[in-house]
């Protein structure tokens, strides 16, 4: 195995599906049994903000139960064990890389335990419901706070940072992302590139297959853990 300085890992909604998350967007469109465009649109909000903040409140419940899995943990043996700066950019709205101890983690689609204020954009964090009588701790208007989930339309968070991070990474690795979301299906290309080494750990073949050098099929708790063990004994080595 090649040494490595800056490695970037991309997870997707199959490494939180091997912690009992339901990938919530299914192949029929729905989202956790809900029409996407009723709950994951700026328009599905406006026209019905109470009916999308019990959708998200009632979510946060489910994931607050969720614990980590091997493949979470073993980002944070790579973080902790191996010799270079690991960034992790995640798709998933839980907070299971949190949970796990991982470092350096972007949410680009947001997280379920935040609402941002459309008011005055503080970003409020709790696990407990938020409504259309939710009060901004900040500017103390009431009724504008919404999910900080990525709706469609809206632009990704944090890209800045990620964008700095595709363009110096050495290795790429994707976990449990299918290839079709885009613009996160893109970032192997970016990654690629500008040099770095792709690999991915999935369950099947993805629609952006042939832009990885590597491919690992099988549960990501059961392959990411082995691979993370070998890079850090071949380090270990030399």
């Amino acid at each position: 195995m090649k040494k490595y300085s800056r490695i970037l890992i991309l997870t997707g909604a199959g490494i939180s599906a091997e912690s009992g998350l339901a990938t919530f967007r299914s192949s029929n469109g729905l989202w956790n049994n809900h029409k996407v465009e009723d709950v994951a649109s700026v328009e599905g909000f406006q026209r019905n903000p109470d009916y999308v903040h019990d959708f998200y409140n009632n979510l946060k419940t489910e994931i607050q139960q969720a614990k980590p899995n091997a493949a979470h943990l073993a980002i944070t043996r790579l973080q902790q064990e191996y010799p270079a700066h690991v960034d992790v950019v995640t798709q998933n709205v839980d907070t299971l890389h949190e949970k796990a101890k991982n470092q350096n983690i972007y949410h680009i689609h947001g997280q379920i335990n935040q609402a941002v204020c459309l008011n005055c954009g503080h970003i409020l964090e709790t696990w407990g419901d938020v409504d259309t009588q939710t009060i901004c701790p900040q500017c103390n208007v009431m009724g504008m706070m919404k999910p900080n989930i990525v709706f469609f339309g809206e632009n990704l968070l944090c890209m800045d940072s990620v964008e700095e991070a595709l363009r110096h990474c050495d290795l790429f690795i994707s976990i449990g992302t299918s290839g079709v979301v885009y613009p996160a299906a893109g970032f192997v290309q970016t990654a690629k590139y500008y040099g770095a080494d792709t690999i991915e750990f999935t369950l099947d073949t993805t629609a952006n297959n042939y832009l990885f050098d590597q491919h690992v099929y099988g549960k990501a708790g059961e392959t990411f853990p082995l691979w993370v063990d070998g890079l850090i004994q071949e380090a270990k080595k030399g």
